[in-house]
């Protein structure tokens, strides 16, 4: 699978901005997907997850009620818009595919990754 991340830019605290992220190479709809992020000088982190049908979702504690997932699977994309951005929520965004096929669940963390995407920048000013 080829997964392609973008919409990521220079934001002000408090505004808006939203990910997508375009899959080609294999059935996208049979799979969860994922956003991940990783700020400089830190691990990888877990943001939120979609499951095959998007009827299920997960998010990190830290962007719950901000962050929000969604997908169309009729256009291979998967999108995450984020409300309400904090500094601390400047990082390098992935997207990521889950490894196992009509899982029916999100992905909830790094063990559940199958493929990953190139990362898009995400930068909030205070």
């Amino acid at each position: 699978v080829q997964l392609q991340a973008s919409g990521g830019g220079l934001v002000q605290a408090g505004g808006s901005l939203r990910l997508s992220c375009a899959a080609s190479g294999r059935t996208f709809s049979a799979y969860a997907m994922g956003w991940f992020r990783q700020a400089p000088g830190k691990e990888r982190e877990f943001v939120a997850g979609i499951s095959d049908l998007g009827i299920g979702t997960y998010y990190a504690d830290s962007v719950k009620g901000r962050f929000t997932a969604s997908r169309d699977n009729a256009k291979n994309t998967m999108y995450l818009q984020m409300n309400s951005l904090k500094p601390e929520d400047t990082a390098v965004y992935y997207c990521a595919a889950g490894s196992i096929r009509f899982k029916g669940t999100p992905i909830t963390g790094l063990r559940d990754v199958g493929a990953w995407g190139q990362g898009t920048l995400v930068t909030v000013s205070s």
